[in-house]
């Protein structure tokens, strides 16, 4: 546990209850202390805002210019500067919370208590499966010699970026499903000790789709399993989704990615014959799979083995036979690395 006023990087979580979502999410990258303090020109803490207040947000309408006043958690709980450590330690853990801010008697913050592992991540039991059998077929002729998530980006193979991600997120326990050219992932994790990690495999003797590979495994799970395809790289934290399909008590959790087209023409509105008005190169938004899933141990009994099936219908099975399936709204960085184009861009990232 740090008081990080000692550093004084808990001010990097200071944003004007006037901001707009987009300033909340800079503040929650910049200071990753995974909160917002939302405060008046006079620097009182008006209210906090965190990583799943925006998610709902977004998730109700509002866009990433609107404003953060209407979703503020007002009247957080909060600590004076003269508590001692070990109250504030005894404190956090008797109402399990990660951060607690310090505010002065005039209302103003101070400082910020954060929990925080001086070992690193916690490792956690869950399992993550990585889509690793595609053809990579729109990748050609990059793929021909070299299955896609083993393309290279800033000298590591793409699926080594996903691994090391999730590690650092306190995962250990990976499963890699193969297909196209197989043996070279196999050759170059084996079985993950280089790295730290316990990595399995799943082998497709045919194109299986994104979600057939599921019915190959046969390792016990005890808790949710981590799905992602071998070619997202994205700066999400896997634990993130996770709690929140617990907290939404859900069978099947899908990351979903905003994605925005604007028409090239303006639009004319009709009511039958009637002309209503006009939009000039309206926007149209929706939300896109991004690759990337969390699945009740219960799910994979719902898929038969060694049979094809992809991610969209087993979520139907799922709501058809099992229960809740939600979206878990992302607004981190995110790229499918699925063309030329795609591929050119994450080695610009990454380097």
């Amino acid at each position: 546990m740090i008081y990080s006023d000692e550093v004084c990087s808990w001010r990097k979580t200071l944003v004007s209850c006037y901001g707009t979502i987009q300033e909340a999410l800079r503040s929650l990258e910049n200071s990753s202390k995974q909160i917002v303090l939302a405060v008046s020109d006079e620097n009182k803490l008006v209210g906090t805002l965190t990583d799943g207040d925006i998610r709902r947000a977004l998730l109700r309408g509002f866009r990433l210019d609107s404003g953060i006043e209407k979703i503020i958690q007002r009247n957080p709980i909060v600590v004076p500067p003269e508590i001692s450590r070990e109250s504030v330690l005894q404190f956090m853990q008797a109402n399990k919370i990660l951060q607690l801010p310090v505010v002065d008697q005039d209302g103003s913050v101070i400082g910020l208590y954060i929990w925080d592992s001086v070992l690193g991540p916690a490792q956690i039991e869950n399992i993550m499966m990585i889509m690793a059998g595609g053809l990579g077929t729109r990748l050609l002729p990059h793929t021909e010699l070299c299955p896609k998530p083993m393309l290279e980006l800033g000298g590591r193979p793409m699926l080594e970026h996903i691994i090391l991600k999730a590690k650092a997120d306190g995962f250990y326990n990976f499963i890699i499903s193969i297909h196209h050219l197989g043996n070279m992932i196999e050759d170059y994790f084996n079985d993950g000790s280089k790295w730290g990690v316990k990595i399995k495999y799943v082998r497709e003797e045919s194109p299986l789709g994104t979600a057939g590979s599921l019915s190959l495994v046969d390792a016990p799970l005890n808790s949710p399993i981590v799905v992602s395809n071998g070619d997202v790289l994205t700066d999400i934290r896997y634990t993130d989704i996770i709690d929140f399909h617990i907290a939404h008590q859900a069978s099947a959790t899908m990351a979903v990615r905003s994605h925005e087209i604007q028409n090239q023409f303006g639009v004319v509105v009709t009511n039958g014959i009637e002309l209503e008005g006009f939009e000039e190169k309206p926007v149209y938004r929706s939300y896109i799979n991004a690759g990337i899933y969390v699945l009740e141990p219960k799910v994979l009994s719902l898929l038969k083995f060694h049979e094809y099936c992809n991610m969209p219908t087993l979520f139907e099975l799922i709501k058809e036979n099992l229960g809740r399936t939600v979206v878990f709204p992302m607004h981190e960085s995110w790229l499918d690395v699925g063309r030329p184009g795609d591929l050119i861009e994450a080695r610009k990232l990454i380097r």
